[in-house]
């Protein structure tokens, strides 16, 4: 029994020798691929595709997104406030102690760009012109440094740096303790001793002093004249301060915007 020729081979039959018949129906219509279209996902398929959308959504949020700060505990696991003790010399820390005295002499405008060195430079020259008598009546009347003037700016600077030293405390150990500060946190201050000892200590019902050498015109000419330096800062004149550690409990971030007010100190 012979099969029944199909539709397309008869039709190309008519147009066609049969050899180009069988070349055309063999390579266009009988091994032609036939794409079929999917047929409609099962709610499966459905959930795993948009579960997949959500995970690249996430995955592309945070390869965009900043890096997340390191909590407490990491740092003080990774170390990031560890001081080695191989680093922790004191003449290393004094070039910081001699950096942080430049920038407390520009915080109390004393520097060599400030308002309080232009002043000097201004009676000295009317000390030339007029005479010393004038002059001394204005010694007299200058205020250099004033409480209400610099004490905003001396409760928000930074310490890292500074030279104290523990004058009164309610543990008596600590009264003496000098050295530089090489860390301010919360409540406690960590400073390196002339010793190379690092000392851990806590600010609460403690007094600390520090000195910022006042800069004066004939000192400096002289220092600059002299090879030994050394001699013309134990020559100048200091400004000695007194910080209560129980009033002064905030980090150096927190200080710029935080208002102090005055308390009772009764406590020593």
């Amino acid at each position: 029994m012979s099969s029944k020729a199909h539709i397309a081979q008869t039709l190309l039959a008519r147009a066609h020798s049969p050899d180009t018949t069988e070349t055309l129906f063999n390579e266009r219509i009988k091994q032609k691929p036939l794409y079929l279209r999917p047929t409609s996902p099962t709610p499966a398929d459905n959930r795993s595709r948009r579960r997949l959308h959500r995970l690249r959504k996430k995955e592309y949020f945070l390869r965009h997104q900043k890096p997340k700060p390191l909590s407490a505990r990491e740092k003080r696991e990774f170390g990031v406030y560890r001081l080695p003790k191989e680093e922790c010399k004191y003449e290393i820390f004094q070039g910081l102690n001699r950096m942080w005295v430049q920038y407390m002499l520009e915080v109390l405008d004393l520097g060599p760009g400030g308002g309080g060195w232009r002043v000097q430079q201004q009676q000295q020259q009317q000390k030339q012109e007029k005479g010393e008598k004038q002059q001394e009546n204005q010694q007299k009347n200058r205020k250099l440094v004033s409480a209400l003037a610099h004490g905003s700016k001396l409760v928000s600077a930074d310490f890292h740096g500074a030279e104290v030293e523990v004058v009164r405390s309610r543990c008596s150990g600590r009264v003496g303790l000098k050295g530089i500060v090489v860390r301010d946190t919360k409540f406690t201050f960590v400073i390196v001793t002339q010793k190379d000892e690092v000392k851990n200590i806590p600010k609460e019902q403690t007094v600390f002093r520090f000195c910022v050498p006042l800069p004066d015109l004939k000192g400096a000419e002289e220092n600059a004249s002299t090879e030994n330096g050394a001699e013309g800062i134990e020559n100048s004149k200091n400004l000695v301060f007194e910080l209560h550690g129980s009033q002064f409990q905030n980090r150096p971030v927190d200080r710029a915007n935080k208002k102090f007010k005055w308390r009772n100190v009764e406590y020593l």
